[in-house]
C-alpha cells in the first residue's frame, strides 16, 4: 500500500522451528493447511530447532542459507514462517532472500482478506491489516524525504514516512468509527432480543470443526461450507424454533486458531461480542482430530480473551462419521444435565439429540402450568399468545379463560407483576408433580 516489497507469488517455502522455550509447539500440519487456504503452493517445508529465536533473522545463519538455497532451487517467490516475526526480522530476512517474507500473522490476515464478504467483515479485516502494516512502514520509505530546499521543491515539512503514518492513522480512525456504529447496532439488536426473552445460542470452536455445516443443519440455512480453514468469516444469525422452549437465535461465528493474532481479536470485537453475550455456547469440536483436547484448550484461551469463558457451554463432538463404530449420544453430568453431544453434522446423525440437549439447557428456567384469567384481565391472554406461551385454551361458563402455559419463569413473573394488587387477579396453578415449579405460585408471582 504505502511501501515497495518484492512481488508476491504462489510458490512458497514453509519454515517451521521447534522452540524449546515454548511448552506447546504448533502443529506443522495446521500451518500447511493455513498456507493452502491462502492459495499458496508449497514447494518445500523446512524444519529446524532452536532454543530461542535469533534477534536479527529469527533463524540462525546456517538455517537462513538453507532457506536461500531452497528458494533458488524451486524458484519460490514467497517464504512463510510459522511464527510471528518482528518488523526488523522480516526486513532482514527479505533482504537476505530477495523474496517476500510472510509471518503467521500476515498469513492469517491474508486468508481473512480473501474470505470477507460483507461490508462489516471487510472493514474488520482492513483494520487488522492497517494496524499490522503500521509497524512495517519504515521498510519502503527510508530513502525518501519531502524536506527539500530550492524553488518549487519545498515540501510540507515532514518526511514521506511521517505523511504515510498520518494517512494510515486517519484511515484507522475512520474505520474504527464505522465499526463503533456497527457495534452499537449489534448492541441494540441484543437489547431487543433480551427484552423479548429470546435466547441466543452461539457456535464457537476451532476453525474447520464443522460449525457452518452444523449451523445449516439446525437452521436450514445455506451458509458457505468448505473443507478449509476460516471458510466462515462473516457472522450469520438465524431464528430457530425449539420444541417446548420456543424461539432462539442461532449465531455462526468465525473459527478460532492457536495463537490467533491479537489484532484480529481486537478488529473482530464487534463480531465476537455475539459470542460473549450469548445465553449458551455450543463449543463444536472435531471428534476425529488426534489433538482434540489441545484444540479445546486453545478455544478456551480465546474465550477468556473476549470475556466469554464463564458462559454456559455445551460441547458438541462433530464428525462422528469419521470415527469407527461411534454412535450418537448425549453425555450428562452427575445431575443429569447434558454436557456433551456426539453427532455428525455432515450426515445429520445425532442432530436431533443436540436439539433435545439445547432445549433441556435452555428450558432449565421454563415453567408449565395452568393460568385462569378473569374476563376483565383478558389483555393478559393476548400478551401470552404474543410470547408463544399458550399450549391450549379453554373458555369456562363464567367467562374465565383457562390457559395451559409453557414459558420462561422470567416471562411469567414479568407478565404477572402488574396484577400484584388488583382485585380478582389471574390464578396460576403449577403443573402437578413438577418439583421445579414454585409452590403457592400465585403469591410468588404477584408479590
Amino acid at each position: 500500500m504505502f511501501f515497495d516489497r518484492p512481488e508476491s507469488g504462489e510458490l512458497a517455502v514453509l519454515v517451521h522451528l521447534e522452540l524449546s522455550a515454548i511448552d506447546s509447539p504448533d502443529d506443522p500440519r495446521e500451518f500447511e493447511e493455513l498456507a493452502l487456504s491462502a492459495g499458496a503452493d508449497p514447494v518445500a517445508f523446512i524444519f529446524g530447532q532452536r532454543a530461542t529465536p535469533d534477534p536479527k533473522t529469527f533463524v540462525g545463519r546456517g538455517k537462513l542459507e538453507e532457506i536461500q538455497q531452497t528458494v533458488k532451487k524451486h524458484g519460490a517467490e514467497l517464504v512463510i514462517f510459522d511464527h510471528t516475526l518482528s518488523p526488523s526480522q522480516e526486513r532482514n530476512v527479505e533482504r537476505e532472500l530477495n523474496c517476500r517474507v510472510l509471518d503467521r500473522t500476515g498469513l492469517i490476515l491474508d486468508i481473512f482478506a480473501q474470505r470477507a464478504r460483507t461490508h462489516e467483515g471487510k472493514l474488520q479485516v482492513e483494520l487488522a491489516q492497517l494496524r499490522h502494516m503500521s509497524t512495517r512502514l519504515v521498510r519502503g520509505w527510508t530513502h525518501l524525504e519531502r524536506q527539500k530546499g530550492g524553488i518549487g521543491l519545498r515540501g510540507p515539512g515532514e518526511t514521506q514516512l511521517e505523511t504515510d503514518r498520518r494517512l494510515l492513522r486517519a484511515r484507522i480512525d475512520s474505520i474504527e468509527k464505522r465499526l463503533d456504529k456497527v457495534r452499537r447496532q449489534r448492541e441494540q439488536g441484543r437489547r431487543a432480543r433480551s427484552r423479548a426473552e429470546v435466547a441466543t445460542v452461539s457456535l464457537v470452536g476451532y476453525t474447520n470443526a464443522g460449525k457452518s455445516t452444523l449451523f445449516n443443519r439446525l437452521s436450514s440455512a445455506d451458509v458457505y461450507v468448505q473443507d478449509q480453514l476460516f471458510a466462515t468469516l462473516d457472522p450469520t444469525m438465524r431464528r430457530v424454533e425449539l420444541p417446548n422452549v420456543g424461539a432462539m437465535i442461532l449465531a455462526d461465528t468465525v473459527g478460532f486458531v492457536s495463537h490467533l493474532p491479537h489484532r484480529l481479536v481486537e478488529a473482530f470485537r464487534a463480531t465476537l461480542e455475539e459470542a460473549a453475550n450469548a445465553t449458551l455456547l455450543l463449543h463444536v469440536v472435531d471428534a476425529a482430530a488426534e489433538n482434540r483436547l489441545q484444540l479445546v484448550e486453545e478455544v478456551q484461551l480465546v474465550l477468556e480473551e473476549i470475556g466469554a469463558s464463564e458462559l454456559p457451554q455445551l460441547l458438541v463432538y462433530n464428525k462422528l462419521d469419521l470415527l469407527a463404530d461411534a454412535q450418537p449420544r448425549i453425555d450428562r453430568d452427575a445431575d443429569g444435565v447434558p454436557k456433551a453431544v456426539w453427532l455428525s453434522a455432515a450426515t445429520g446423525a445425532g442432530c436431533e439429540l443436540l436439539t433435545e440437549a439445547i432445549a433441556e439447557r435452555l428450558g432449565e428456567q421454563m415453567v408449565s402450568g395452568q393460568l385462569i384469567i378473569p374476563p376483565q384481565h383478558a389483555r393478559l391472554r393476548a400478551q401470552l399468545f404474543a410470547v408463544n406461551a399458550v399450549q391450549s385454551e379453554t373458555f369456562r361458563d363464567n367467562g374465565d379463560i383457562e390457559l395451559n402455559l409453557l414459558l420462561p419463569r422470567t416471562d411469567l413473573q414479568r407478565l404477572m407483576a402488574p396484577f400484584a394488587d388488583v382485585d380478582n387477579p389471574p390464578l396460576w396453578q403449577a403443573e402437578s408433580g413438577d418439583d421445579s415449579e414454585l409452590d403457592d405460585s400465585e403469591e410468588d408471582f404477584t408479590s
